[in-house]
């Protein structure tokens, strides 16, 4: 029978977004493993200040230092109306620090005594409200626009938070191989993003095997050039400061490479899917299309899209790094001397094996889907 016909809920792409589906709501109760690192004591609540005291707070020209101590009101929670003091701690650092004024809203974080907060410390001004709203609305944006493929992508999106969250970070900290648990977290991502939207069909599997492969290309690429550009995965910011936690144990040079061709993953999957849905199309319009031909017109349609994606990939990159670059050139480093650079070799490591990859994709998408498609007469038999 063909899928046209069977009823909705027998359609294989219902039941594969309904596993999904399934799936994600099981992540978003499995526990990570790490939950008993939180103080059973410690709550975490909005809180509105009403009053300050910045008799300790310093100005170094242009970094301030010291503290400001904070009255505050509960907002949110069991504590709510009570009233505490705190203070917000800075460390000279402007990346990290906040100084707070009369009337914002932050998040505390406290301990309770008797019945009534005892210590209470400013983590930060409260942004939850303002990122749940940006959530929702880029969710309707995305199902106004896209429809039921809108619907499915926006579960594809919240999957693979859940994924990275749930099972790729946590399993990093255990001490699992960082290599081996990226690329199978990757291998899932990839199936359920090609077949949630390209539909379980030959397109959604093209998509899947050209994606894979040009992560699994990507994937040993990287373990061979950050060998040989002597690359220690401690360049990361943090990524020392984890060691220092008590995970001395984390290999950081092969988290390293797990996060090249993670990063890459995405780009690499909308270029599979703009492949193979073309050479879906181009079977629906010809069906007597050669093997060959097919190829060659599914290499023709990714020669006309790696020229973007490749610069989505350095521009995306690079744009975090904009102030780092700023700063030599200002302060009149060498190209040569920028480039050697350990964080800056990174960069390039990361942003020229990512699109190494992603240029593979193409052969290796035209090619599975010539394979696939011509041993069928029709695209739907």
């Amino acid at each position: 029978m063909s899928k046209s016909l069977l009823p909705w809920y027998k359609h294989p792409d219902y039941l594969f977004t309904l596993v999904v589906s399934l799936f994600s709501i099981v992540l978003i109760f499995w526990p990570t493993g790490f939950e008993d690192r939180i103080q059973a004591d410690s709550y975490y609540a909005k809180a509105k200040i009403f009053k300050l005291d910045n008799s300790e707070l310093r100005q170094n020209l242009l970094v301030k230092t010291g503290s400001q101590q904070l009255t505050v009101e509960i907002l949110s929670g069991p504590f709510q109306g009570q009233t505490a003091r705190c203070r917000n701690t800075l460390m000279g650092k402007m990346e990290i620090d906040e100084v707070y004024g009369e009337g914002e809203n932050i998040l505390v974080e406290f301990s309770t005594k008797e019945g009534k907060i005892s210590r209470a410390y400013a983590r930060g001004r409260y942004r939850i409200g303002v990122e749940l709203l940006l959530t929702v609305l880029f969710g309707l944006f995305l199902i106004t626009v896209g429809g039921i493929t809108g619907a499915k992508a926006l579960l594809s999106f919240f999957f693979s938070g859940l994924m990275l969250w749930k099972v790729l970070i946590p399993c990093f900290l255990k001490g699992y191989d960082p290599i081996l648990v990226a690329l199978v977290v990757v291998a899932l991502l990839t199936s359920s993003i090609s077949f949630m939207v390209g539909g379980v069909s030959r397109k959604g599997l093209v998509t899947f095997l050209g994606a894979f492969l040009g992560l699994v290309l990507t994937c040993i690429l990287a373990h061979i050039f950050t060998r040989k550009f002597h690359i220690h995965g401690a360049v990361r910011p943090f990524a020392e400061t984890l060691l220092y936690s008590g995970y001395y144990h984390l290999d950081l040079t092969k988290i390293f490479i797990a996060g090249i061709f993670t990063a890459s993953s995405g780009a690499v999957m909308d270029l599979a899917m703009d492949i193979a849905a073309s050479m879906h199309e181009m079977k629906v319009q010809k069906p007597d299309i050669s093997t060959m031909a097919h190829f060659r017109s599914g290499m023709q349609v990714g020669r006309s899209v790696i020229g973007t994606m490749t610069t989505t990939l350095l521009l995306a990159y690079s744009g975090s790094y904009i102030a780092m670059l700023m700063m030599f050139m200002g302060q009149g480093v060498p190209l040569i001397n920028i480039a050697n650079m350990n964080y800056v070799a990174a960069e390039v490591l990361n942003t020229l094996v990512g699109s190494f990859g992603l240029v593979t994709v193409a052969p290796f998408t035209a090619l599975a889907g010539a394979i696939i498609y011509g041993r069928i007469s029709s695209p739907d038999s």
